[in-house]
């Protein structure tokens, strides 16, 4: 009966360690400074950017495996080199607003080698205004909103 118990307890012992090395295994970790974007309006013809700036705050590399836009009128520029824990890059998310009048709300989704964030989407949003129709708030007068998903 003691050597059943002593086993029993060295087992739940080495389950223990072995489950806190695996909670501990290097890992990158990607934090975006914002997941989403409003241009406010835009004059038609017109291809404005925002950069989604984003830091491995983890202790492994970073891989972004794929970054895709929801249309061909959103086209995003990303590294392809890992990012180094500590680091910064960002992804810039260009819109061409050619032939396109009226409101847009565009994704790009990005797949990255994160544990815990498989998948991030990105949003730009905005009105599209055929010239001389533009009431003011243009491209050039930006402010990015902060996104209730979570952002670390």
């Amino acid at each position: 009966m003691k050597q059943l118990l002593i086993g029993v307890f060295s087992l739940v012992l080495a389950s223990g360690a072995w489950a806190q090395k695996a909670k501990t295994a290097p890992a990158p970790d990607i934090s975006f400074k914002v997941l989403e974007h409003d241009f406010g309006e835009v004059i038609e013809g017109e291809k404005p950017s925002f950069d989604f700036e984003f830091t491995n705050k983890g202790n492994a590399p970073l891989i972004l495996t794929n970054v895709r836009a929801s249309c061909g009128c959103t086209t995003p520029h990303w590294p392809r080199e890992p990012i180094k824990p500590g680091d910064s890059a960002k992804i810039t998310a260009v819109y061409n607003s050619k032939g396109r009048p009226g409101a847009f709300h565009k994704s790009i989704t990005v797949q990255t080698n994160d544990p815990d964030e498989r998948l991030v989407v990105l949003i730009i949003k905005g009105t599209v205004v055929r010239k001389g129709k533009a009431k003011g708030k243009t491209k050039s007068a930006p402010k990015p909103v902060q996104s209730p998903v979570r952002v670390r």
